[in-house]
């Protein structure tokens, strides 16, 4: 079965490969400053030979509601009705990494950051998860309101333990580099605990595959819950 599923994995593009650790964003707000993928990584990954299987983390994104998570990640959201709530904690747990998402052109959303985050911790284990804070809709400011609205997202950041981000998602600035970034991180971390697991045995990775992002969105508003699905 598991050999029929990777059959059916299409090819990963040659731009969606990674082969150097992607840098970080900002260095006032980054979890990791390294330059290169852990040692025992880079020499699993160099003996690794053949298809055997993918490695996948599960991503979860949270945020208000209109903050352009749909745009950024392109899958679906529950648009902030209340009848998921009950499901939410189901979503949360096990995330290997939590992005948060305000908007750059509405600074009440980032405030609200902290209390998407607190409730996406809940359900998982201390230290468990890389958090990420993002602004989306970059292209909507000016370069003055992004390097002012930046500085409460930076500050933000390092109380919540995250990295930051900027982005656009209707440009593409910094969207390719953001993901990477997400990617390799998980993918480090997924490959040393399976080292750490399996001592004297070479880790498997999927071939071309250097992770699969598994994405859930929850969109749970307590003041404003919708009757229908909707794009951000």
């Amino acid at each position: 079965m598991k050999s029929n599923l990777m059959h059916l994995v299409p090819p990963v593009s040659r731009d969606r490969k990674i082969s150097q650790f992607p840098k970080w964003y900002t260095p006032e707000a980054c979890l990791q400053f390294k330059e290169h993928f852990h040692a025992q990584v880079r020499t699993a990954c160099q003996q690794s030979t053949g298809t055997t299987r993918l490695k996948i983390s599960k991503v979860v994104v949270v945020g208000d509601l209109y903050v352009g998570k749909t745009s950024l990640i392109n899958r679906w959201d529950t648009a902030g009705q209340e009848k998921f709530k009950c499901i939410a904690s189901a979503y949360y747990r096990g995330a290997e990494v939590i992005i948060t998402v305000f908007d750059l052109a509405d600074i009440q959303t980032l405030d609200h950051t902290k209390q998407w985050l607190e409730d996406a911790l809940r359900e998982n284990e201390p230290d468990s998860s890389f958090i990420f804070l993002v602004g989306t809709k970059k292209d909507l400011v000016s370069d003055a309101v992004c390097e002012r609205t930046e500085l409460d997202a930076i500050r933000f950041a390092n109380e919540m333990q995250a990295e930051y981000w900027s982005v656009s998602a209707k440009t593409g600035e910094n969207v390719k580099e953001f993901f990477s970034r997400v990617a390799a991180l998980a993918f480090e971390q997924s490959m040393i605990k399976e080292l750490e697991n399996t001592p004297g045995r070479i880790a498997q990775i999927g071939e071309g595959n250097l992770i699969k992002l598994e994405k859930d969105i929850m969109e749970i508003s307590e003041d404003n819950a919708q009757g229908s699905l909707t794009c951000c």
